[in-house]
Parts: structure tokens; sequence; C-alpha cells
């Protein structure tokens, strides 16, 4: 486990330092947990009840239609922040379902445990520079699946995250984009990476 602290200090450090006193306190709140392979972690209409901090592993946000279609939303992995990040905060059900991609590790802390970890200024500073960042990052993506090609969000997307073509599934990264898995293929072949 102490690796793992060390690499969520790490992405601590880089959105808000915290001071030895608050390290120690948040370092403190965060417990071991593995998932299997596509082993669903929060099911829509359930309360987000877990703060994931990813160690190993890929897993996925997704939401799934009264038809069935599925729409993923974001992919998590090494080392990042994971979970329905809205109903943890809001402390509400969830719309949406996170699911283990690959066998995964993580650190993970209860919604309540970091509600109180969060009364102290630093903390509570931190995950709100953290949420902030992802908001903003919602928002990017906003832009990209109303006003970008297929090719323009592929190519974004390898922008910032050029490595996920080898660690997720070719069939989850062709619903992220929203085209059809069959013509994904097609996508890469066309564009010069």
């Amino acid at each position: 486990m102490e690796k793992d602290l060390e690499q969520l200090f790490r992405v601590v450090s880089a959105v808000s330092p915290l001071s030895d006193e608050d390290w120690e306190h948040f370092s403190k709140i965060w417990q071991p947990f593995k998932a299997r392979r596509k082993e669903l972690l929060t099911h829509a209409g359930e309360r987000e009840n877990f703060l994931y901090f990813v160690t190993e592993g890929v897993q996925r946000v997704y939401y799934l239609d009264d038809e069935g279609r599925e729409a993923t939303l974001v992919f998590t992995y090494a080392p990042s922040f994971g979970g329905v990040l809205d109903a943890l905060m809001l402390n509400s059900t969830s719309r949406y379902y996170y699911e283990a991609l690959t066998p995964s590790k993580f650190l993970r802390t209860t919604a309540e445990t970091l509600r109180v970890a969060m009364l102290h200024p630093g903390i509570e500073q931190m995950v709100l520079k953290g949420l902030s960042g992802a908001l903003s990052g919602v928002m990017e993506r906003l832009v990209e699946l109303q006003c970008f090609s297929s090719e323009e969000k592929f190519k974004s997307l390898l922008k910032r995250s050029p490595h996920v073509l080898t660690l997720i599934p070719h069939k989850y990264l062709a619903n992220y984009i929203g085209i059809d898995a069959t013509n994904f293929s097609k996508l890469i072949n066309s564009i010069r990476l």
C-alpha cells in the first residue's frame, strides 16, 4: 500500500499540495480494494458510496438508456481518481455505471469519510481544485461532442491520452467517440498516428 500512497501523494501534490498535517490525515482515510474484470462498482439508481484512486487497471463510467444503448462517458486508469463523482459529491443516486474493464486495484474511501476529511481547509481546497479540473475536462468534452468530427474527436483523445490505444479495448473507444465499432478500425487506418 506504501507504493499506492506514493502515487496518491504525487497526484494530490500536482492538484494542490497539502501541508504535512493534512497529508497525514488524508493518507489515512484510504483502504486497498480490488475489482475483477467487468465488475460493476457502481450501479445506476444506487448511491455512489466511494471515491476511488486507481492504482492498476482501466475502468469506465457509462450511461445505459431504456433501449439498452450505452454511452461511454469517461475512462479512468492509474494514477487517477475514479467513481461517479457527481453522485458522490451530491450524495445522490447515480445515473451512471462505473465498471472495471480490466482487473483493477484501487485505494478507496467512503463518501462520508471524505466529507469529514474535507473539514480540513487544505483538503477541501484540494478536492475543490480537483473537481474544478474535472469540470473543465467535461466542458472540453462537450465541445468535442457537439462540434468535432469523429476524426477530430479521435485525434483529441490521442493528444490527451496517447496510450489509450493499448490500454482500452477498441469497442469502448469507438463508443466514447460515438461511432460504430466496425468503423473504428477504418478510422485508425485513415489517421496518421
